[in-house]
């Protein structure tokens, strides 16, 4: 997606973004930072992964492999406790709100030593070969298989699920401010346990209660929602959307699967097939705990720029070698955008047959945008699980039909409901938000503050039952029409689910014409057209101006940046469009549409409809053509956020297919042309773990019939200044058609991984993304204009020169290596055409550049 039409999709993010920004600002606590060693009294041998905290809290950290740490938090400190396993504990002095380097040396506790087994000797420079800790870890890898619940025939388990985010740091004095009186009843609400040293006001939590039903041959899950509750933000947030949202940020965390998604980027976890290649592992100590031997390992990446936890897991020692506890955190290095501290625990309990099961997750993230001053946002996500069953077989036709079921009363299940299911009790703050949040809601400042936002960001402005808008749409300009002014807007569900209108207008002061578009949408399931799963039908007429070959996603033709482009830009068409479609969605992600379409080209600009054998005061004709349509796609586990203008889908793991038939109907509706035209679309993004992603789409199409230029497939083209991931971005409008082709688009994002190794790079956090397409394709004699005279000639430009081509037997390809992660908001291409250099108005080079907001 290009700088212009990531604005809808990233409408979440940048709301997080802001508040960020705006609560950094409030904050006044003092920030304490200590820096230093922690070594042997004895040896004077670096200690790593000694305890460093900030005494009589818990805010702490660990020091690394070479005995260094840094200790930050925000609050007046005076002391810091250090603590290590075998040695006595030892406390220092510090100056609260300033940054103060200590070193500390540990004396030794013969009677520690005596009650647990500390590994240690000569340091020696790191190796997998004869490494015990190593050892320890392949056993829990070949292992891992057995400890994980897919193992059983069949089995079943409850889950609690919390999602609660809040904003952090922020000062007490807000809420004494005069402007924030009204809002007492919220800002007071602060929790000040859950973060030690932090404040934390609670303003999103959702709940859910369900249970989890496994088979394992054949493969098969069930879910069944019992309860499902959380805070409804009403019509300024898509509240599904921003639901989807938060939970694929805050992923569940399954140790025993390879990678581990978090934050829009997969981690390698510690106990990976491949871990031993990119972690260094120490043997800590040896406890027992319930009569089990347990065997701390700690570890950290080779690489501390790299996407790698580090931390602490105990490990059993009987047959299973299973992963009792485990602790993740990551470096304050690691090349990710926002996040100051990440924290992640898993506790598993032993089961009756003496597997250990997950019986706690909790994850927590602070983000800010400076990595340790200011305000904040903290979210935290803690599932627990309880009640497993395993072995018990259930009936076949359980597993059958949809993958989730919520229950009927699963969203209004009363209070006594949640206070007895509930695994874990809420806090005295987390247990206000429902309330506060409805009562902000209905405040008319907190509605005009949502409504102003709602306009700057997706460019609408509410007026109840109808809105206007989009606001970038308003003034743009182009070749053909020169100054173009543009006013429009739709009703909203406050006026009716059923019924909904659409409507713009639109001037051109150097044409001199009226644009207009009105549509009428009647929904079936009674639900807004806006929501999944769509059910409607819908009948419109448009008479605009259009690019040919200019396919956009998620932005409107007329966006004012798109006014900007390069090289020659004068081959319109207006167009006037008669539809109705009709478009079904299933809960499966199973969907189907039907259409009809009445379409009347006629050229603009420079574009002229030539025979051979017309002069140049032959009038250009129209083009007519009626056309029936049907869409299938399938787009299994498909999430998305639900912006102002487009749905935007969230990028998983699951292939997307899509197939279409049209077919053009000579003499009906004074169609001129019998033809028919195949498209299929497969795209898939592949998660190569510490070597990033890559997002691969491959599309053919086949036009039987013969037709004019105008109906051959025009391909897609770019000629702003943004990358545009599904476009050609060094082709221009018009310079290739064919009634046959084939493409492949490969779109690669290494997260950093080389960069991250080069010095001057990391400290920029810098990423390497590169992408390569290609387009083969050809045309039937029966479709060429030089061998069918009546058909119209390709375009030519000013001096004659043919301007529209065909394939012939050599694709059109072009790649490109970009930098993104710029400014954490920016990637910016360095493009290479390959080929068919000799066109006119061609550049073999380009930079081109989009907007994306990854963390």
């Amino acid at each position: 997606m290009n700088i212009l039409l990531r604005y809808t999709s990233l409408r979440l993010s940048i709301l997080l973004v802001g508040g960020l920004l705006l609560f950094s600002s409030l904050t006044r606590a003092q920030t304490t930072t200590v820096t230093g060693t922690i070594t042997d009294a004895t040896t004077n041998q670096p200690l790593s992964f000694a305890n460093i905290v900030f005494f009589g809290t818990n805010i702490g950290t660990t020091s690394n492999e070479k005995g260094q740490y840094t200790l930050t938090g925000n609050g007046n400190f005076t002391k810091v406790a250090v603590s290590f396993i075998g040695y006595k504990m030892a406390t220092r002095a510090i100056s609260p709100g300033t940054t103060q380097t200590l070193a500390i040396k540990l004396e030794p506790d013969a009677q520690l030593l005596n009650e647990v087994v500390i590994k240690s000797g000569k340091r020696e420079r790191y190796r997998n070969k004869n490494n015990p800790a190593v050892e320890l870890i392949r056993n829990v890898i070949s292992h891992k298989e057995q400890n994980q619940i897919g193992n059983y025939a069949y089995a079943a388990y409850e889950e609690y699920d919390k999602l609660q985010f809040s904003l952090s740091s922020l000062s007490t004095k807000i809420s004494e401010r005069k402007i924030f009186q009204k809002y007492r009843f919220l800002l007071d609400n602060r929790d000040t346990t859950t973060l030690p040293g932090k404040s934390l006001l609670p303003i999103y939590l959702e709940e859910k209660i369900a249970d989890h039903y496994f088979r394992k041959s054949p493969l098969r899950e069930k879910v069944i929602i019992k309860g499902s509750k959380r805070v409804d933000f009403g019509q300024y947030f898509d509240n599904n959307g921003l639901s989807l949202y938060l939970n694929r940020m805050y992923s569940k965390v399954d140790i025993y699967s390879n990678s581990i998604f978090l934050m829009t980027n997969q981690f390698l976890s510690p106990i990976a097939n491949s871990a031993p290649t990119f972690y260094q592992f120490y043997l800590a100590d040896t406890i027992v705990v319930n009569k089990t031997k347990l065997v701390g390992l700690n570890f950290v990446p080779r690489n501390p720029t790299d996407m790698l936890f580090e931390g602490k897991m105990y490990i059993t020692l009987d047959s299973n070698y299973a992963v009792q506890k485990i602790n993740l955190t990551i470096n304050p290095r690691i090349n990710l955008n926002w996040v100051r501290e990440l924290q992640i625990r898993l506790q598993f309990e032993q089961n009756v047959d003496g597997r250990y099961f997950l019986s706690k997750s909790d994850l927590l993230a602070d983000f800010g945008v400076s990595k340790s001053k200011g305000g904040g946002i903290f979210g935290q996500r803690t599932l627990s699980y309880r009640n497993y069953k395993t072995d018990e077989a259930l009936p076949a036709q359980f597993y059958d039909g949809q993958q989730q079921i919520v229950d009927a009363e699963a969203a209004t299940q009363p209070d006594e409901f949640w206070k007895t299911n509930r695994h874990d009790s809420l806090s005295s703050a987390e247990s206000k938000v429902y309330t506060n949040i409805d009562s902000l809601k209905r405040m008319p400042s907190f509605r005009r503050t949502m409504e102003a936002l709602t306009f700057v960001i997706a460019g609408y402005k509410s007026f109840g039952p109808f809105e206007v808008g989009p606001a970038n749409t308003f003034y743009s300009f182009n070749p053909v029409e020169g100054f173009r002014l543009r006013l429009g807007g739709r009703t909203t569900p406050e006026l009716s689910k059923r019924y909904y209108a659409e409507t713009y207008a639109a001037y051109g002061f150097k044409d001199q014409r009226w644009k207009y578009f009105l549509s009428g949408t009647y929904s079936i399931n009674n639900k807004s057209i806006y929501q999944f799963p769509q059910n409607y039908i819908r009948a419109s007429f448009q008479r605009d101006t259009k690019i040919p070959g200019q396919e956009l996603q998620f932005v409107q033709e007329d966006n004012f940046l798109l006014s900007f482009k390069r090289g020659v830009n004068d081959k319109w068409l207006y167009n006037d469009t008669w539809r109705i479609d009709y478009v079904h969605e299933f809960e499966n992600h199973f969907s189907y549409s039907f259409g009809f379409k009445n379409w009347q080209q006629a050229p603009a600009g420079g574009l002229q409809f030539k025979r051979l054998g017309d002069d140049e005061n032959t009038p250009s004709p129209t083009v007519t053509t009626s056309e029936f349509s049907a869409e299938a796609r399938w787009a299994p586990n498909e999430q998305f956020y639900q912006g102002k203008i487009y749905r935007v889908p969230i990028v998983g793991r699951y292939p997307v297919f899509t197939l279409r038939f049209a077919a053009g109907i000579k003499g009906l509706l004074q169609g001129e042309y019998n033809y028919q035209n195949l498209t299929a679309t497969a795209s898939k993004r592949f998660w190569l773990s510490q070597l990033g992603y890559s997002t691969v789409t491959l599309q053919g199409g086949y036009i039987f019939g013969q037709v004019p230029f105008p109906l051959l497939t025009i391909h897609r083209a770019n000629q702003t200044y943004a990358y545009q991931l599904n476009s050609y971005n060094l082709m221009n409008f018009l310079e290739f058609v064919s009634d046959r082709y084939a493409s492949v688009s490969i779109d690669h994002s290494f997260n950093g991984f080389f960069f991250n190794k080069i010095p001057l790079f990391k400290r920029l956090k810098w990423r390497e993304a590169v992408s390569f397409k290609a387009l083969y394709g050809g045309l039937r004699s029966e479709n060429d204009p030089q061998q069918h005279p009546s058909l119209y000639q390709f375009p030519v430009n000013a001096m004659g020169v043919p301007y529209t081509y065909t394939l012939n037997r050599t694709p059109y390809i072009e790649a490109s290596a970009g930098i993104a992660n710029v400014f954490k908001f920016f990637r910016i291409d360095l493009v290479k055409r390959l080929n068919y250099l000799d066109h006119p108005n061609v550049s073999s080079w380009g930079i081109r550049a989009r907007a994306t907001l990854d963390f």
